[in-house]
């Protein structure tokens, strides 16, 4: 048996390794990985690129000497090339998705970004109405402060910060809560409304616009991609389940002898008491 992997007390052969993968289902990850080695298979680093890349991946990784190396690469099951390797594919798939997808980032940013921009806003759910309604007009007419009624009344986790949320993405809160801050004016109180069991009442506080700066653009980035490797997992990748595996063959062995019929046995024994 070719052992390929011990785990505890547990020894996985080369013969149970394709099994394993499907059965944890592991087999897209391997598969993700292939077809990103062949995306990048045309991408090219200088040495200087290849040299800083393997500095910043051990300055990320905090190691500062080789006793710290050689555990680093004895804990992730990896020889030193192959760590270089690992670290020079990751500089790679980055030149890629840079190659591929910054002349769509714009386009893919205005499509998206109702999405992308940022509110901050104040809440008070509750289950009851009439509660709702008093609590509305007691914030209309000044009697009391949105937070303080959030902290005594609100019904969810808001509560903890007199109602406040954010900044959140407007695609985070519940479509109707999202609809009603892009429709409300900052400041402004909106009316009692109910979503599903809760009444809720709602105030933007302020309206973060969204900007294509650089970590916003790594994002898109990453986005495109992942659509692009989900798109390709979908229509280029097949599985091909395990073949039973082959009992291994017998040692060959002397087939027994026959039975002597009882009058050869009897001529037989004569014949070794003759000796």
């Amino acid at each position: 048996m070719s052992v390929v992997l011990a785990v505890g007390d547990r020894q996985v052969s080369l013969e149970e390794l394709y099994p394993l993968l499907a059965q944890y289902q592991l087999l897209p990850r391997l598969a993700r990985e292939l077809l990103i080695d062949q995306a990048i298979a045309g991408i090219e680093l200088t040495p200087e690129e290849e040299e800083q890349a393997v500095k910043f991946a051990y300055q990320q990784n905090q190691i500062h000497d080789e006793e710290q190396r050689q555990a680093m690469l004895q804990q992730a099951g990896m020889s030193p090339e192959q760590f270089d390797a690992f670290v020079l594919r990751t500089a790679k798939l980055e030149r890629y998705k840079r190659q591929t997808w910054d002349e769509h980032l714009e386009g893919h940013f205005l499509n998206s970004k109702d999405k992308l921009d940022r509110v901050i806003y104040s809440l008070i759910r509750t289950k009851q109405a009439g509660i709702a309604q008093e609590l509305y007009f007691r914030i209309q007419e000044g009697e009391d402060e949105f937070s303080d009624l959030a902290r005594q009344y609100s019904e969810g986790g808001e509560a903890e910060t007199g109602g406040l949320i954010g900044p959140v993405e407007l695609n985070v809160p519940h479509p109707r809560v999202m609809q009603l801050l892009k429709s409300t004016p900052v400041g402004q109180l909106c009316p009692p409304t109910q979503i599903g069991e809760w009444w809720i009442i709602l105030r933007l506080e302020k309206y973060i616009a969204s900007q294509l700066d650089e970590p916003l653009r790594q994002r898109l980035r990453n986005d495109l991609f992942q659509q692009w490797l989900t798109q390709q997992l979908q229509t280029c990748v097949d599985y091909y389940p395990t073949p039973p595996m082959t009992p291994m063959p017998e040692a060959a062995q002397t087939p027994p002898t026959p039975p002597l019929p009882e009058a050869e046995l009897l001529v037989s024994s004569a014949d070794r008491w003759k000796d």
